[in-house]
């Protein structure tokens, strides 16, 4: 099937070029005018589209604000999100950078370097969509009810973790912090799991490279962020030390794990560099971030 792309648009004539380049390039489309519109859409879909690629200047709702309903909507928080804007002041690329490089393109833009953003992102979907498969099936064959066991949201199922991978004996829990007294389900069962799946898509020789992964994990009726590294070391097979850190929450948005990727790039930057560091400081540092408000514009 082909991949389905939400395009938000006020200028018509820029709507209807972009549509004949994304349907000329095998992708499906369905438009709208203003984030107003857009939200209608959206909650009319079956099924959320693969990719959303949004004006921000718009009537009605403008592109800040639609990303915000976007983002923090369970339905459609793990959805890509493209600005493509003809905006470049100062304060516009802030916005840009905070919300990541590969997810703000300006205005006028390469149709070469617009599609293969898209075209980066669709296969980085599907490799993301075979995880969450392979940790489903890894997760159903362990003797425990997995879904029967997770508290509801309120509860706060908040984890950070960090697993090493052993040659010998595969993913190994290093340590983890959680305010919860009692943890429904064993932390290295978690940690075990989502480390093998991302080896068993990714591969060793890539692993690093996968960086960050927003997972939607529904046997744990949660999601999770994991971010991959590693450091030189002679003595393992593939000569060096990969690492996974991981935050499970009851839900992250895209927004959020963007977020959580510059922190994560701190904590693996302090495992490379051997400096000490403190798991419960970071992990009280993304749990601001996701039970605060999403980006407020003003004060950028």
């Amino acid at each position: 099937m082909k991949p389905l792309i939400l395009v938000v648009e006020d200028n018509l004539d820029l709507l209807f070029n972009l549509n004949l380049i994304l349907k000329s390039n095998n992708y499906q489309t369905i438009t709208s005018k203003n984030g107003k519109e857009a939200l209608k859409v959206l909650s009319e879909l079956k099924k959320p589209p693969d990719i959303i690629l949004s004006d921000i200047m718009m009537p009605e709702m403008d592109g800040y604000d639609f990303f915000k309903k976007v983002s923090s909507d369970p339905r459609w928080h793990l959805v890509p999100f493209i600005f493509l804007t003809a905006r470049t002041t100062p304060k516009d690329i802030r916005i840009g950078k905070l919300l990541g490089v590969d997810d703000y393109i300006t205005k006028p833009f390469n149709e070469k370097d617009l599609l293969a953003v898209i075209s980066g992102k669709i296969a980085r979907n599907r490799k993301i969509s075979s995880m969450n498969k392979k940790i489903e099936e890894l997760f159903s064959i362990m003797k425990f009810d997995m879904k029967t066991s997770i508290p509801d949201q309120k509860s706060e199922f908040n984890c950070l973790l960090i697993a090493y991978w052993d040659d010998r004996y595969g993913p190994k829990l290093s340590k983890y912090y959680t305010k919860e007294m009692e943890f429904p389900i064993p932390i290295d069962d978690i940690a075990n799991q989502l480390f093998s799946a991302a080896i068993s898509i990714y591969g060793h020789e890539k692993m690093t490279k996968a960086e960050g992964v927003l997972l939607n994990i529904e046997n744990l009726n949660c999601s999770g962020y994991l971010y991959f590294d590693s450091y030189p070391d002679e003595k393992e097979r593939y000569r060096e030390k990969q690492f996974m850190l991981a935050f499970v929450a009851p839900m992250i948005s895209y927004l959020d794990s963007l977020k959580l990727k510059e922190i994560f790039k701190v904590v693996s930057h302090n495992i490379k560099s051997k400096k000490k560091w403190v798991i419960k400081e970071y992990f009280e540092k993304i749990n601001e971030i996701l039970y605060s408000n999403s980006i407020d514009i003003e004060q950028i």
